[in-house]
């Protein structure tokens, strides 16, 4: 008892006590401006795929074209020598501005010649908020090899 009365005597005239220490105040504030970061962090974070990154050629020879899009990345001299005959083309970089002409209840296959465009196409299909994208492994240049059906011209 007597050390309770020796901290309310020891009490400077008009200090408040505001019932927690300082440190936990701290503890406090940096928990609250993790858990924001965090917040922010989750909802700025780029939409993930249901889909694999990447299917095989002879993966997508199976795909229903009534179920899937078909989007070849190429530029249209590419195009021209061969394509698949269900695909629709937009050239890598115009897809960021031609992204309205695209089905957002459809799952997408984004196809190239070998492979690297189609995937920075998924990357800038799922950073846009499509979630059912993926990417055509081997691109044209498989497709070709494997003997699969291509249409020529434009």
């Amino acid at each position: 008892m007597a050390n309770l009365k020796t901290k309310t005597q020891n009490k400077q005239p008009g200090k408040q006590d505001h019932g927690l220490p300082g440190w936990v105040w701290i503890l406090i504030v940096i928990g609250v401006a993790a858990f924001g970061y965090l917040a922010i962090r989750l909802t700025n974070q780029r939409t993930v795929s249901t889909l694999p990154a990447e299917m095989s050629v002879s993966e997508v020879a199976k795909l229903d074209p009534a179920e899937w899009f078909f989007l070849d990345v190429r530029e249209q001299s590419e195009w021209n020598e061969g394509h698949i005959g269900w695909a629709t083309l937009i050239p890598l970089g115009q897809l960021e501005d031609r992204q309205g002409e695209l089905p957002q209840n459809q799952k997408i296959v984004v196809i190239c010649r070998s492979g690297n465009r189609s995937a920075q196409g998924r990357d800038i299909l799922l950073n846009a908020g499509f979630s059912e994208v993926t990417s055509m492994a081997g691109g044209m240049n498989d497709w070709i090899s494997q003997g699969l059906p291509v249409v020529t011209g434009p």
